[in-house]
């Protein structure tokens, strides 16, 4: 019988998420409001096809645990160390400073202090899998809103252990006694992520290494998941968040050359999983209480989205976010998280909070979580294009109708162009987009039908035609959001062929890894014409510095290309790259040899020409 019930409970779950989804898909509202519908759908206060929602709540939280670690394994060390200050500073300023106005407002109306707080602190909490989610599937993870939100929702997950702590404190005075290894677990957490971080460098590569080995996809699969589940349980025993731990896993693997290998053998995974974790929040909302006392939860939620809210646009303008990514930035930790359902949980358990408030406040912050997405679709076609608009003149055309050309130029800077001239001589029209409201008026007053438009987004590329273009010239100037541009059409647009700028060498290889081959590093044409006119000044013939300079430019493409598969490994790096040059010297002196001999057989004078 329990074989029979799991089975019809895997049934329910998969059939709601597959009829939702594309339905919610259909109207335009995101995935996400697939899988919440299906959860209140098929939940306690729907058809009654699950009864206990928190026990697949407590499975499908796996699905954040896998975001997270496919999250760290985007971040090497060195970057994550360069956000530390976003995230304790701007992270602790949005925690606790919506809490401390929660407090507040709580204490106005004459509330215990206790309940105050514990009611602050999880309505302060934001939800990660949201969070992160919406700027996956938008492609914004990159952007200085994305970079902003992952720091404030690691900082949350940091705060984990000292908030948990913090409630057994909360009962003293009132009748219940704390327990006396209060500080035990923040001690035993700080070991365990020490000795996560010190097995992850010494272990975790040389293990992956030898599984490899044994050249069985199926087993490195599973040896991913065992990673995840492993580091997630070792954090969960100590009462630590399994996101967290997860993350650290993945951010100490991000330089490893299985990062590849490991990502696409999770992404299913955490996918489903995380689409579980929807359906189970929408499961979790009680009904019953929103019915009783509809006017107050609406209050309160209301007030304490209003309160983020505030403290969110402050320091967005803080920040300096760009001011049309501030309403996704507001908006996604605006509303309440899972981890507030643990908070209230965990304070009705210490007698902080009874049991009809728990559910009072798990109702709220359910609520807040149903309502996001539904704010997000206002936002992108009311709020966004309003602040668009009130940036840019109206005589800035953004694009809006489907376009049909058979090149897109992605970046219209001085790189973009140059190119653009050429095809326009030669009587080839791209569709042009550049994010750049006043550069592009400046150059729609010379004639350049140039749209407004962010190339990686995914909704605008396909309004820019790219399901039905040749050619995308990759031209875009910022590094992150060139690549981002990349890896989205890879994956989307895989017929469509992709012409890169490269700013550098290392922008090259993070192109060439998504598997982009015509790529052109902006200054080596330019150094190489300088090189040509120098040798041309030292005594070298024209014909003699043009062909010096076009076979230096074959060997360094090759170089690079060779070298790209041990970018990582610095040791080979240096030595290759040295080999490569020395032969290179070695060539050009055998070339030097033989023209002076050829020159000293047909009677030139030596002296005249260069050594």
């Amino acid at each position: 019988m329990e074989h029979a019930s799991w089975l019809s409970g895997l049934l329910v779950y998969l059939a709601a998420a597959v009829f939702a989804v594309p339905v919610a898909k259909f109207f335009g509202l995101g995935s996400i409001i697939g899988y919440l519908a299906a959860g209140i759908l098929i939940g306690p206060w729907g058809l009654k096809f699950v009864t206990d929602p928190q026990q697949m709540l407590e499975f499908a939280e796996f699905g954040v645990v896998l975001m997270l670690f496919l999250v760290g394994l985007e971040l090497e060390p060195q970057r994550l160390w360069s956000l530390r200050k976003p995230i304790f500073g701007w992270g602790n300023t949005q925690l606790f400073g919506s809490a401390v106005l929660l407090v507040a407002g709580s204490l106005a109306f004459g509330i215990d202090w206790r309940f105050a707080v514990v009611a602050a602190i999880g309505l302060a909490m934001s939800s990660t899998a949201i969070g992160l989610g919406v700027l996956a599937e938008r492609n914004m993870m990159a952007t200085t809103a994305g970079e902003s939100i992952l720091s404030v929702s690691l900082l949350q997950d940091i705060a984990a252990i000292p908030i948990l702590a913090l409630v057994p404190f909360l009962v003293l005075g009132s009748g219940h006694e704390a327990s006396s290894s209060g500080w035990l677990g923040p001690a035993k957490a700080i070991g365990t992520i020490a000795v996560v971080i010190l097995g992850g460098r010494l272990l975790l590569r040389p293990m992956l290494r030898w599984i490899a080995l044994s050249d069985t996809p199926e087993i490195f699969t599973a040896a991913s998941l065992l990673l995840v589940v492993a580091t997630a349980a070792l954090m969960n025993a100590v009462g630590l968040s399994m996101a967290l731990g997860a993350f650290l896993a993945g951010v100490l693997l991000a330089e490893s050359e299985y990062r590849r290998e490991l990502e696409t053998d999770i992404e299913p995974f955490k996918g489903l999983l995380l689409g579980l974790f929807f359906i189970a929040v929408g499961m979790s909302i009680d009904f019953a209480v929103v019915v009783q006392q509809p006017w107050l939860i609406a209050g309160v939620v209301v007030a304490f989205l209003a309160v983020k809210a505030f403290v969110l646009w402050t320091m967005a303008d803080a920040m300096r976010i760009p001011m049309l990514e501030r309403p996704i930035f507001v908006l996604l930790l605006a509303q309440g998280g899972e981890f507030g359902f643990v908070v209230f949980q965990t304070a009705q358990q210490a007698g902080v909070i009874s049991a009809p408030v728990s559910s009072f406040l798990v109702a709220a912050v359910a609520i807040s979580m149903l309502l996001t997405p539904l704010f997000l679709v206002a936002a992108d076609r009311w709020w966004i294009p309003f602040l668009a608009g009130s940036k840019r003149r109206p005589d800035v055309e953004e694009i809006r109708e489907a376009q049909n050309a058979s090149v897109i130029i992605a970046g219209f800077g001085r790189y973009g162009q140059i190119v653009a001239r050429v095809l326009f001589a030669n009587g080839v029209k791209p569709t042009v987009l550049d994010h750049d409201g006043e550069a592009i008026e400046a150059l729609r007053k010379f004639g350049w039908p140039v749209f407004y438009g962010d190339a990686t987004r995914l909704d605008l590329m396909r309004t820019a035609g790219a399901d039905r273009a040749r050619l995308l010239v990759l031209a875009i100037d910022d590094i992150e959001q060139s690549v981002e541009c990349a890896k989205m059409v890879r994956e989307n647009f895989p017929e469509v062929t992709i012409v890169a700028r490269a700013r550098n060498v290392q922008h090259y290889y993070e192109l060439y890894e998504l598997g982009v081959t015509m790529i052109e590093r902006e200054t080596l044409d330019s150094a190489l014409m300088t090189a040509r006119s120098a040798l041309e000044q030292l005594g070298w013939q024209p014909h003699q510095a043009r062909n010096l300079a076009l076979r230096f430019r074959r060997h360094n493409v090759a170089q690079l290309a060779a070298l790209a598969p041990h970018r990582k490994d610095e040791a080979r790096l240096i030595a290759a790259a040295k080999q490569g040059r020395q032969q290179l010297e070695e060539l050009f002196a055998i070339e030097r040899q033989q023209a002076a001999e050829r020159q000293a057989r047909a009677g030139w004078s030596a002296g005249s020409e260069p050594p």
